[in-house]
């Protein structure tokens, strides 16, 4: 293969990813409370605001869930990696493939094959957490119901996978030199279509949702997200409630689908609590962090489809693979179907080490979407009682370590955002909020 779409691929990777590495670097909420707090900045300590068993039940439950998680993870990785990275995944799609003759149906064959592989080897760790959960009270799910999610998420899976993976390998065989540039482009659309029909298409598969009945609930809500200058459409209950305990609210949609979202597990809460959840999720609205995500994560897929172009025409790389030569050649090409696991070991790869930055841009963001509904609701002592309520009822993490924050967490702990509001407190010179 001629040097020069590989140059051009990399050359055009290193713009994108330099792209949103600049972008990051300078939209990113580093300091969501900026300027000089008077007294100094408080330091997060869980035991000024949590009782000993309370931060008991937070390690013990970290203790029990961690286990099931980081093996899943582990596994789900080895296997992913095992299969793209050896001529097993090469071997198992000409196994499913063998008497299928288009490749839209092998590349659909193989899409469906690997995925429920790699979800079936992390179904036992998936149990593991579960019965966790149900030990913890988290959980409220029946087992049958717990399976049909499980057989709905693994749906939703194979639906955005073949899509994707169906156009990538259209892209592959028309322009076979220089696919990635419209793989790339493609990749972008996918991202920011997935990120619109998400709240239509899929949040319905999983949850019910209705209106909250006229009240002075709903007309606070609806006029607070007037007071902000964000439209809302609605505001939804969400029926969380026959699968968790855990307490949330979510702005979701666009334009004229937005709707404030509360799971029914939250109606329980005072009102004032409940106001301060969602002046968060306003924040987000307000600030366009979605879109802004959207679009960011749609500009590393292109710049990683690029990558992965310069990857798929190593020789070296494909044959480690298995993946055999074209019928009327000795040349190993991506194109063929059976390179479908490398593809999906790759993008494995990149995700999870992306996913340290991500995580890290995440809490930043969330920790500005606390100062805004501070800023909105102007009451600090109700946002502290209402992020210890959080954190005792969902078990939040009240001490991650190194490993959690780049592997999972992506927001503030608990202690975290008390500790800010407390930094708003001083700031503004309003009286501290009672600590237990």
């Amino acid at each position: 293969m001629s040097r020069r779409p590989r140059i051009a691929a990399a050359v055009a990777a290193a713009a994108l990813f330099a792209a949103v590495g600049a972008v990051l670097a300078l939209t990113t909420p580093w300091n969501p409370l900026p300027g000089r707090v008077p007294g100094g900045r408080v330091e997060a300590d869980p035991s000024a605001d949590f009782s000993a068993a309370e931060i008991a039940r937070s390690r013990a439950f970290d203790s029990a869930l961690n286990p099931p998680a980081y093996a899943g993870l582990l596994v789900g990785l080895v296997l992913v990696l095992a299969l793209g990275l050896t001529p097993a995944g090469s071997r198992l799609i000409g196994w499913t493939t063998a008497r299928v003759r288009r490749w839209p149906l092998r590349v659909m064959a193989a899409a469906v094959a690997l995925t429920t592989l790699l979800r079936v080897a992390g179904l036992p760790f998936d149990l593991w957490g579960e019965s966790v959960l149900r030990r913890y009270g988290l959980s409220t799910q029946s087992w049958p119901q717990w399976l049909l999610d499980q057989l709905k998420s693994l749906a939703v899976t194979w639906v955005i996978y073949t899509v994707a993976l169906l156009l990538l390998y259209a892209v592959m065989r028309r322009f076979p030199r220089y696919w990635w540039t419209g793989a790339a482009a493609g990749g972008f659309l996918l991202v920011v279509a997935v990120s619109f029909l998400y709240p239509v298409a899929v949040e319905p598969v999983f949850n019910k949702f209705h209106s909250l009945p006229q009240g002075r609930l709903r007309s606070d809500l609806l006029a607070m997200a007037d007071r902000d200058g964000v439209p809302v459409k609605d505001v939804l209950v969400a029926d969380a409630s026959r699968r968790t305990t855990s307490l949330n609210a979510y702005v979701s949609g666009f334009g004229s689908t937005r709707r404030i979202v509360l799971y029914d597990t939250l109606l329980r809460s005072p009102r004032p609590r409940i106001e301060s959840i969602v002046g968060h999720e306003l924040g987000h609205a307000k600030r366009g962090d979605v879109l802004w995500g959207t679009l960011v994560g749609a500009l590393a897929v292109a710049g990683g489809v690029c990558l992965l172009y310069l990857l798929l025409t190593s020789p070296r790389l494909l044959r480690r693979a298995g993946v055999p030569p074209a019928e009327d050649s000795d040349v190993r090409t991506a194109v063929n179907p059976r390179s479908l696991a490398l593809v999906l070991a790759l993008v494995a790869a990149g995700t999870q080490i992306g996913m340290p930055v991500q995580n890290l841009v995440s809490r930043r963001i969330e920790a500005r979407a606390d100062a805004h509904a501070l800023d909105l609701t102007r009451d600090p002592s109700t946002f502290v009682s209402m992020q210890h309520e959080l954190a005792v009822r969902n078990i939040s993490d009240l001490s991650p370590d190194a490993l959690e924050h780049l592997l999972w967490l992506t927001h503030p702990s608990a202690p975290d955002r008390i500790a800010m509001a407390r930094d708003w407190e001083r700031i503004h010179g309003a009286p501290l909020g009672v600590r237990r």
